[in-house]
């Protein structure tokens, strides 16, 4: 593959970030590609699940996310399908001419069974991209898949993809970790009115220990602190705790303006789902990347670099349990210059290693060994 490449990216949205992180890594690895000359198409289908609750978030919410998508990336080129009757049509259409086809782990089977039964048509190669941990959890989702019929698997843990290579049989795996988009996030000078800020979803009861120990049980010591939480699928015994503890919940914040928060919070905290604290350990989530490009100072609950992606205690703060993370945010919210220092050590570590235009180039060197 000489030249400029002709990229399909398959992703569950593009337009909505609604519980759907994915679309963070996923929307500034497509831009940097495109910045290198590469053709681009990005794919969703209408209505899907994501953009569908957005919705639920207000009467102008899609409107507002559709139109900030297309000022943050003006680049990207993004189609819309839907399936059943015309998807084969559509993507013999769409298909000619591509040289590599990403397909995300969130599509569903039938838009990868239509993909993969026009790659001898076309001839193009196709690559399975996971940023999920169901092939730890639920592997039995994932062999629905016929993994066989793909060039190779894109995983974002090394983890992960010694899963796909001894588990599934995989053969081509590479381990392809998520990256902060640096052109969106970035530090911004601003005034402070929130202490701590986590920014995650409530989930379907993978951390609740975790919130408990690591973020509402800290708030409740720490009664003078402003803690501020956004995300989505709080239920309401998880909204009550959170106002017992006197954690104020902002509710959905749309991706792009998280670089705003970051910037009026003096500490950020990032509370791994367990699974990445034990069986999936050196798989730092999207939000790592992202708080550290921002300049800010982040306080971990437990979660093991077992990859070597950072430097422990300079690039952010882990903490085994919630007496050390009350005694580091009491410590951090009092020393300006221990935050400075923290915040400065981890976005060099980004801009030196993590960003989607490393990713990018990796993705290249990826799609020309798939010719060997």
């Amino acid at each position: 593959m000489n030249g400029p490449l002709s990229f399909r990216f398959f992703a569950h949205s593009w337009i909505s970030d609604w519980n759907h992180g994915n679309a963070h890594f996923l929307r500034g690895l497509t831009s940097e590609l495109v910045k290198l000359g590469h053709e681009v198409r990005c794919y969703e289908e209408r209505d899907g699940w994501s953009i569908q609750n957005l919705a639920s978030e207000g009467e102008n919410a899609v409107d507002d996310a559709k139109a900030t998508f297309r000022q943050a990336f003006p680049n990207l080129n993004v189609r819309f399908y839907s399936t059943g009757q015309g998807l084969r049509e559509f993507l013999e259409t769409e298909l000619a001419g591509a040289d590599v086809v990403v397909i995300h782990e969130w599509n569903s089977l039938e838009v990868v069974n239509a993909i993969l039964e026009l790659k001898h048509k076309f001839w193009f190669r196709v690559l399975f991209h996971d940023t999920h941990h169901r092939a730890y959890t639920n592997p039995k989702e994932i062999l629905r898949l016929p993994l066989n019929e793909f060039d190779g698997a894109l995983a974002f843990g090394d983890a992960i993809r010694r899963i796909y290579i001894d588990g599934f049989g995989v053969k081509r795996t590479w381990t392809f970790h998520e990256a902060a988009d640096t052109a969106h996030f970035f530090p911004i000078d601003s005034s402070k009115d929130t202490d701590v800020v986590w920014i995650g979803n409530w989930g379907d009861e993978e951390r609740t220990r975790e919130l408990e120990e690591f973020l509402i049980a800290p708030a409740a010591v720490l009664s003078d602190a402003k803690f501020a939480v956004h995300g989505v699928r709080y239920p309401k015994d998880a909204l009550e705790r959170l106002a017992k503890s006197n954690i104020e919940f902002r509710g959905y914040l749309p991706n792009l303006h998280a670089p705003k928060m970051y910037a009026r919070s003096k500490i950020s905290l990032h509370v791994p789902r367990r699974f990445y604290a034990n069986g999936l350990s050196g798989v730092p989530t999207i939000r790592v990347f992202e708080a550290l490009a921002s300049g800010s100072p982040l306080a971990c609950a437990p979660w093991n670099d077992a990859e070597g992606l950072f430097r422990p205690g300079q690039d952010y703060i882990c903490v085994p349990d919630s007496a050390a993370m009350i005694s580091e945010l009491r410590h951090l919210l009092r020393d300006d210059r221990a935050r400075q220092q923290i915040a400065a050590s981890g976005l060099e570590t980004i801009r030196a290693r993590h960003t989607c235009a490393h990713r990018a180039q990796q993705l290249l060197e990826i799609c020309h060994q798939l010719e060997s």
